[in-house]
């Protein structure tokens, strides 16, 4: 099983939008994106990359499996 890696802002959220969320849009302190009844609160973009523990908990939070999100990545 290919394993997850280090990933861009836009990369994470090109990829939310191919698994059909909608956004981002400013809120509060961190942007947000949606789907369905789903609110994701997403890191802010920065010049680093969000990290392979970041990822996990975010793809749980969405309830997005591994599987999923490497087959949408592509």
């Amino acid at each position: 099983m290919p394993k997850l890696s280090p990933i861009s802002w836009r990369e994470l959220v090109s990829t939310l939008k191919a698994l059909g969320f909608i956004g981002p849009y400013e809120g509060g302190k961190h942007p947000y994106m949606i789907k369905g009844d789903l609110v994701l609160t997403l890191p802010n973009p920065h010049k680093q990359e969000i990290s392979v523990d970041l990822l996990k908990r975010l793809l749980r939070q969405a309830d997005i499996d591994r599987d999923t999100w490497l087959s949408a990545k592509k």
